[in-house]
């Protein structure tokens, strides 16, 4: 072969390899989000996110987040998660107006990279005293605990510690511009493809980044995340432990009504789960328990106004309860309530629905039955045939089949009806002493 023929040879297989290398796809960028309170179900689903994108070959995770903070336990598992990762790891705070506090600043300082959305802002990680005697004493201690990891978490990431601490001790919160300045997060993006393009080339563990154009892996939460995610929000428990609270009164109202009984079973389990998660005052929850108390027993009496309307002062104030222990609270930790105007609706809806719609189902049972042979039951009647047992009777100007439970009876005799049986009226002679009800 000449000289000409090696050159092109070498020409053709250089531009083979250089073929082939451009060929090779991008690895994928796998995303994750979490909206919310953090709480168990969270951590496990960044923990499922991140071998997911491990097993996808993904460059890197970014988790999408948006928190008021949640479960220190919870918060502590995701950033050991976060620490841990064999995949490069992205924090981003969006849309624009989301937050990351308390919980979520352990997360976001957890990162490889913090990016923050603009008009987003994180912080506020200080545990607040919510009760008229909170022991300073423990609040020392919990704040310095927390004040510790933070500081460790941002000095691992090289991030200003200081702050971090300050955060933590002082319950400082600042926007995503002021946290840029201040070292506290890397970047800021102003949407996701604004994010890759500033993260194309940057080095991570040793590894330059090729986000720009990089195809998107999605890791949303499966069916059974939703749902918990989603019931864990303090509005959606409550709401379900009130509902919980109608479908029981509704079934003690009418018993043997299946389906209110077993709603009112499947609502407080679904609650219970989720007051699993939450931050939960246990006083409030019995204050909760005594009003139902009391709006059983005025169902059941003939106090029902009075003690009724007593109910809601209980009713009233564990809903406002419900989600502010009296001791101080993790710094991971949200300030959560319920809304108000929720709890007025939830306060009426159950005074009125005792009031009249279950006090009109509890009535209406109680009368005689207005149609079908039990209507009959208490009524007299005149014997057609001799009842030796059996035989024919008419009550009401209907002829009926009927068996005597006492005496013989005879053609022409007074009967008063006792009970039904089937199509069978089960009578006694009207003159009788004997007026026992049909075992």
């Amino acid at each position: 072969m000449n000289r000409s023929g090696i050159v092109l040879t070498l020409v053709a297989l250089t531009l083979l390899i250089h073929g082939t290398v451009c060929a090779q796809p991008t690895a994928p960028v796998a995303v994750a989000e979490v909206q919310g309170v953090i709480n168990p179900l969270t951590a496990q689903y960044l923990d499922r996110a991140l071998r997911l994108a491990e097993r996808q070959g993904a460059q890197l995770l970014i988790l999408v987040l948006d928190t008021p903070g949640g479960l220190e336990s919870a918060m502590r598992d995701m950033v050991q998660a976060l620490l841990e990762s064999p995949v490069p790891t992205v924090v981003y705070v969006m849309p624009q107006g989301a937050r990351a506090t308390s919980a979520g600043l352990f997360i976001l300082m957890a990162a490889d990279v913090a990016a923050m959305a603009p008009a987003t802002h994180l912080g506020a990680a200080h545990p607040v005293p919510l009760g008229a005697d909170a022991d300073d004493v423990m609040d020392e201690k919990m704040t310095s605990d927390a004040a510790a990891l933070i500081r460790s978490v941002a000095g691992t990431r090289g991030r200003n510690a200081d702050w971090a601490e300050r955060a933590v001790r002082e319950n400082l919160s600042v926007t995503a511009a002021e946290a840029l300045d201040l070292n506290a997060i890397d970047l800021i993006a102003e949407s996701m493809d604004d994010l890759f393009r500033k993260l194309d080339g940057r080095t991570i563990r040793s590894v330059a980044l090729q986000t720009d154009g990089a195809p998107i892996e999605r890791i949303p939460m499966n069916l059974a995340e939703r749902f918990l995610h989603v019931i864990s929000e303090p509005n959606i428990a409550y709401l379900l432990l009130s509902l919980g609270t109608l479908f029981l009164l509704t079934e003690l109202a009418d018993p043997g009504l299946s389906v209110a009984g077993v709603a009112s079973v499947v609502s407080f389990v679904v609650a219970f789960m989720a007051l699993g998660s939450l931050p939960v005052n246990w006083a409030g929850i019995a204050l909760l328990a005594l009003s139902i108390i009391l709006f059983v027993v005025g169902l059941l009496t003939d106090t029902e106004a009075i003690v009724t309307v007593a109910g809601l002062v209980p009713f009233i104030l564990g809903s406002l309860l419900l989600f502010s222990p009296f001791t101080p609270t993790s710094p991971a930790a949200p300030d959560l309530r319920v809304s108000p105007w929720l709890v007025g609706v939830m306060a009426l809806g159950v005074v009125g629905f005792s009031l009249v719609v279950l006090r009109a189902i509890l009535v209406a049972s109680r009368r005689p039955p207005q149609s079908g042979a039990e209507r009959l039951i208490g009524q007299q009647g005149v014997a057609l045939t001799d009842l030796t047992p059996s035989g024919q009777v008419r009550v009401d100007l209907q002829d009926w089949t009927a068996v005597s439970i006492s005496t013989e009876i005879r053609a022409g005799d007074r009967i008063e009806v006792v009970g039904v049986v089937g199509v069978r009226l089960r009578v006694i002679p009207a003159c009788s002493e004997e007026k026992s009800s049909t075992p």
